[in-house]
């Protein structure tokens, strides 16, 4: 019987810890609506499976209607997830302060016992993985002036993280699976847990490395100096996808056309640019337009970071205010380059590179290498996923 009081008192210090840890966190987010577990639980029906609409690297996302009669993507966050907290709060300080019609909103979150939920604004058709590059079925019919659309709508969400918000917003994860688009296709910046924020005197800042594989720029996966580059050169790799249709890595396909950036660069040396635009389309698109577009692609993902165009010269030139100069291209920072450094012995082994779970490719999928690669950290997981 004596170690009774031993045992208690050690579950009371436990509680009391978590407590302390829970008032901590609750203080330091602010300017957001706070939900209670009770009510999220009513809004999914319980959680029910029937709900579920995506399940990621840190925990499952339900769709959910809440009292107030909206649509809501309901992103509960696993209680094992230790780092999973961090990008919880990462993501509400970033993303509570700041709206655009490119970005996804936050309706508010649940920080109750060991509960930690996002709520954010449901979105019906899903990401562009799942919808366009993973290469699995999809109703939608992606036609030319849709996928302009989408591309320069990224654009300016980007362009006002990297450019119009004080402090700079630097998303570090930009890729097919983190575009969200509503029911009018238009597309939304999603899944802010690796973002960071960057005082306008600041041009880098050094981090652990976290990105995903095809998407993340090279110098920044070596040196793990981080600038708004990174983000252009995840940008320009997703604008070739939403181009061609298909996603950065599919290693069904003949070696020579594995990696999309390569085969692009291939391609506009031998200026045959026009062979990579997505057959899909059945030949119903502008030609000169999607060729310049690649041309763009090429121009954000080049090997030298300071040759890369801002994300406001990036819409212009998107737009047709802005001529693009073929002379400026310059080769990219390949895939196959970062990987040679890799075998050489300047980056870590491949334990290192740790899958993620990503809108339209289930685990183990062979069309789409959607990889985090990451030292000390990971990716955040998806907002919301959907089987379409």
């Amino acid at each position: 019987m004596t170690c009774f009081p031993f045992l208690f008192s050690k579950r009371a210090d436990a509680s009391t810890k978590r407590s302390v840890e829970e008032d901590e966190e609750l203080s330091s987010i602010q300017n957001v609506k706070l939900y209670s577990y009770k009510e999220l639980r009513i809004a999914t029906e319980g959680f029910n499976p029937v709900n579920k609409i995506g399940e990621g690297g840190f925990g499952s996302v339900y769709k959910g209607h809440l009292k107030d009669g909206k649509i809501a993507a309901i992103k509960v966050l696993s209680a094992q997830s230790k780092q999973g907290v961090k990008e919880f709060l990462t993501e509400i300080d970033v993303i509570s302060e700041i709206e655009h019609d490119n970005l996804v909103k936050l309706y508010g979150c649940c920080v109750e016992g060991n509960h930690r939920i996002l709520v954010y604004n449901y979105l019906e058709n899903n990401s562009l993985s799942q919808s366009l590059i993973g290469g699995g079925h999809s109703y939608i019919q992606f036609s030319w002036p849709t996928r302009s659309r989408i591309c320069i709508g990224i654009a300016r969400g980007l362009a006002f993280l990297h450019e119009e918000v004080q402090p700079h917003i630097f998303h570090r994860d930009i890729k097919a699976s983190n575009i969200l688009l509503d029911k009018d296709l238009t597309p939304k910046i999603s899944d802010f847990g690796l973002a960071k924020l960057i005082p306008a005197d600041m041009t880098h800042v050094s981090t652990r490395v976290a990105g995903t594989i095809g998407y993340l720029a090279p110098e920044y996966a070596i040196r793990g100096q981080l600038t708004r580059k990174a983000d252009i050169y995840s940008f320009g790799v997703l604008l070739i996808e939403i181009v061609c249709g298909r996603c950065n890595t599919n290693t069904r396909l003949p070696y020579e056309e594995q990696y999309l950036l390569e085969r692009t660069w291939d391609l506009y040396e031998r200026r045959e640019l026009i062979a990579l635009v997505d057959t899909a389309m059945n030949g119903d698109f502008d030609a000169e337009e999607a060729c310049r577009f690649l041309k763009i692609g090429l121009l954000c993902t080049q090997d030298t970071p300071k040759l890369r165009p801002s994300m406001s010269t990036v819409i212009k030139m998107l737009t047709g205010k802005k001529e693009v100069d073929d002379n400026h291209i310059a080769r990219p920072g390949l895939i196959s380059d970062f990987m040679d450094l890799k075998i050489r012995g300047t980056q870590k082994s491949e334990s290192e590179f740790k899958n993620t779970a990503s809108y339209g490719a289930s685990s183990g999928s062979e069309t789409q290498d959607d990889s985090t690669f990451s030292l000390g950290t990971s990716s955040s997981a998806a907002i919301y996923d959907r089987s379409i």
